[in-house]
């Protein structure tokens, strides 16, 4: 059989599948691209074109695609075990991985639990702190507390907790009443203010609701520094800081949704780190694996562990579960990644990409139609706007965004921009060089998409 083209391939996918997050009627004029292999930070298609993946893949990849370490782990767990249940049953990856995590999260953490993805992950800590309050005899715990544009995940719970319209509205007869507090999300500081000062000062209406509903409330779930979903918000660590006393101070768990920003992503290996905090429960996944297979795991306290821990007939235990819950492939890359970073001095150099990139990007701030260039580690987001001075952004009906995205494919980039805003999220082997024809490319697009 000949080799087959992108346009075979096209037609080909267009008669049996509905991809995900996609108006499948937009590509009668965008077309699809099927994907021949990948390597390091290239994707190449069938007609032999290739793309920088500057999202990672929607910000799974983390150390290239096809890496050789991540493909050999695989390989040789894939000559013992593909998978067991979990369920009265262990393999060596599972136990070796939970240590490590134990090992390299915030301290106080000492217990891992498995699911599928990121979304699971969210059903799994809202389900768990639900239940650990009803076990220990606080029944009248039944409610969360989340952010403005906040956004954990499309399963049903994870979108009750969530803030994005865009995603949530459709399905809102469907979810829970959750109670929504006023994001920290920095873009809306007063001129001259800093992040620190703005931050502090939107607390108040989270101090506000845990004191009014503390006592029904099970939980507070937030995205720690960054809202990536929700156009890439950022906001300053000393928010999560008195997030945490407060917390304490009213009895309420503090769920750390890191599946976007951990192992990484914001210059520390976890988000939580620049807050020296520790949440009661810690949610994992995407870069876990550095974008090879579907894990997430919740990391919770030994208090948390305990109020599920009793005799059978108690009906006290966690009965949630997943057929691939603990997956030995999926362990085996996450033991690689681990390996990766301890070994290879990851942090230390991403903390030299992120410099380029905050130095390729500085003169977008200048551009008539960026309201600001936001950046946390190897994140950096830059936002267009109709108006500079009072921050009007585009309708969204525009999609000016769109027209960035094409420009870059043109240009061999893969930018995704979530609707008018622009980012980077490189995989980690991206090169300096790389990042500048990144931001070449970007201050093209952004160009076009903004001309009257």
């Amino acid at each position: 059989m000949n080799a087959m083209n992108n346009q075979q391939w096209i037609e080909r996918d267009l008669g049996v599948l509905w991809h995900p997050c996609t108006q499948m009627k937009d590509h009668e004029q965008l077309p699809l691209i099927p994907i021949r292999r990948g390597e390091g930070v290239w994707l190449e298609d069938f007609d032999g074109r290739r793309y920088l993946d500057a999202i990672s893949s929607w910000w799974v990849n983390l150390f290239g695609h096809t890496n050789p370490r991540i493909n050999a782990a695989i390989a040789q767990q894939l000559d013992k075990l593909e998978h067991v249940l979990l369920a009265g049953f262990s393999h060596e990856a599972v136990v070796r991985l939970s240590e490590r995590l134990v090992d390299i999260t915030p301290a106080g953490l000492s217990r891992c639990f498995y699911a599928d993805n990121g979304s699971s992950a969210i059903e799994v800590a809202l389900k768990m702190s639900y239940q650990y309050w009803r076990n220990v005899g606080k029944s009248r715990k039944t409610r969360f507390i989340s952010l403005t544009n906040g956004y954990h995940g499309e399963t049903l719970g994870a979108l009750s907790v969530g803030d994005v319209a865009l995603y949530k509205e459709t399905y809102q007869p469907l979810l829970m009443d959750v109670i929504t507090v006023p994001s920290p999300d920095c873009f809306f500081r007063e001129e001259g203010e800093c992040e620190a000062a703005y931050c502090q000062r939107q607390f108040v209406h989270m101090e506000r609701a845990l004191e009014d509903y503390g006592e029904e409330t099970c939980a507070v779930i937030v995205e720690p520094l960054v809202q990536c979903a929700g156009n890439m918000r950022m906001y300053d660590p000393v928010y999560l800081s008195l997030l945490r006393e407060a917390c304490d101070r009213y009895g309420v768990h503090l769920i750390a949704d890191e599946i976007a920003v951990g192992f990484g992503r914001t210059g520390t290996m976890f988000a939580c780190e620049q807050a020296d905090i520790t949440p009661d429960f810690l949610c994992l996944s995407k870069g876990l694996t550095g974008g090879y297979l579907p894990l997430s795991a919740v990391l919770t306290t030994e208090t948390v562990y305990q109020a599920f821990y009793d005799d059978y007939s108690t009906l006290r235990a966690f009965l949630h579960s997943h057929s691939f819950t603990g997956n030995a492939l999926g362990c085996s890359a996450a033991l690689a990644i681990l390996d990766i970073f301890k070994e290879n001095s990851v942090l230390e150099n991403n903390r030299l990409l992120a410099q380029t990139m905050r130095e390729s990007t500085e003169h977008f701030a200048d551009h008539p139609h960026v309201a600001e260039v936001r950046q946390h580690g190897m994140i950096l987001a830059i936002e267009m706007v109709k108006n500079k001075a009072s921050r009007e952004p585009y309708p969204w009906q525009e999609r000016r965004g769109l027209q960035v995205y094409q420009h870059g494919l043109q240009k061999e980039m893969l930018l995704r921009p979530l609707g008018n805003v622009v980012y980077f999220m490189p995989p980690y082997v991206v090169t300096p060089e790389q990042i500048t024809d990144l931001a070449q490319v970007a201050w093209e697009g952004i160009n076009l998409a903004t001309q009257d």
